[in-house]
């Protein structure tokens, strides 16, 4: 199982989203968290849902929830997923 940790910016990223989709985006990350594996994101990277985000200087995945796009990192030695960026499509890749 994997730890969240957030950014302070995607914190308040979260706090600019009303309560119902943030209570999703919490959950289905959580969700994610727990249920995480190599087979579990490579089928999730085939049906879209996770993608490698190219032209970063380090290694950035991008997952889709409903509209909203969450900017993580994992780092595989401590377990941890870092939210670095909650926002709509439109303002996700600024």
């Amino acid at each position: 199982m994997y730890i969240i940790e957030f950014f302070n910016s995607a914190k308040k990223d979260l706090k600019l989203i009303d309560i119902q989709n943030q209570a999703f985006i919490l959950d289905s990350l959580e969700e994610f968290a727990q249920s995480f594996s190599f087979t579990n994101e490579k089928s999730l990277m085939h049906s879209g849902k996770i993608k490698k985000l190219k032209g970063q200087k380090e290694i950035l995945y991008r997952l889709k929830l409903r509209s909203y796009r969450v900017i993580y990192k994992k780092y595989e030695d401590k377990l941890v997923i870092l939210v670095l960026h909650v926002t709509t499509r439109e303002g996700a890749y600024k």
